[in-house]
């Protein structure tokens, strides 16, 4: 039998727009049930009321232990969880500046979401997690295209990615991936100018920004392929090749 999603139980940290919401569409889809968190108490009920009631809404801070081990009690009180996505992240403070420029108060805060909320979660979730489950974690190319101005925030970025390794070893047989979106049409990029999506994808072998439910394929594959950890997967268009 192949592998499949079908009365697994997830938690996608982030899951209440964009990628995330993407991720919980698609393991509903395949029979699974999903516990969406995020911070806004508004969006995360209206995104749980379009999933349908395989769906349930959390309102959770990554800065705050006890909430998210209050995320982790709920979605965990009829039976382990057996996935937990993170796919939040903070676009107001993912950039510092340049380092001639560079504020330290800012530049301390700005992996605040991605890096250290995605670990803060994974310590809380950790007690309520299945035999053999599975963490998700999520990095942008910025880490592998370093641009002019953004190294700081490059270096957090590829912070991610080696966490996914790092966990990977020192969490077994738990199975830790990640994800490594490209350009991605998202409310988070929805008042980006055409022209400058455009130049920014153009050069790829699939030159268009890429669609929520096209990355939600590599996070559900992650969460089905049990000989998997420790892997990054590159949904970006082939940007990486440019």
């Amino acid at each position: 039998m192949p592998p499949t999603l079908a009365g697994a139980n997830l938690v996608v940290i982030g899951g209440s727009s964009g990628l995330g919401y993407a991720v919980a569409e698609g393991a509903i889809a395949e029979g699974a049930r999903a516990t969406i968190a995020s911070s806004g108490a508004a969006k995360v009920e209206a995104a749980a009321a379009r999933l349908g009631n395989q769906a349930a809404g959390v309102v959770a801070d990554v800065a705050d232990g006890a909430s998210l081990e209050a995320l982790f009690a709920a979605a965990g009180a009829g039976g382990p969880v057996d996935h937990l996505v993170f796919t939040a992240g903070d676009w107001s403070r993912r950039n510092p500046g340049p380092v001639a420029e560079l504020d330290f108060d800012a530049a301390a805060a700005a992996p605040a979401v991605r890096f250290w909320g995605a670990l803060r979660a994974i310590k809380h979730a950790l007690p309520h997690l299945a035999e053999g489950a599975s963490i998700t974690l999520t990095s942008g190319l910025v880490a592998h295209r370093p641009m002019k101005g953004r190294g700081f925030a490059s270096a957090f970025g590829g912070a991610v990615e080696h966490l996914v390794r790092g966990l990977a070893v020192d969490l077994a047989p738990i199975r830790v991936n990640g994800v490594c979106p490209g350009l991605i049409a998202t409310e988070a990029t929805a008042n980006f100018p055409e022209e400058m999506a455009r130049r920014f994808t153009q050069g790829q072998p699939i030159p268009r920004m890429g669609q929520p439910a096209e990355v939600a394929q590599a996070y559900l594959y992650l969460m089905r392929g049990a000989y998997t950890t420790g892997q990054v997967l590159f949904v970006d268009g082939g940007r990486l090749l440019t």
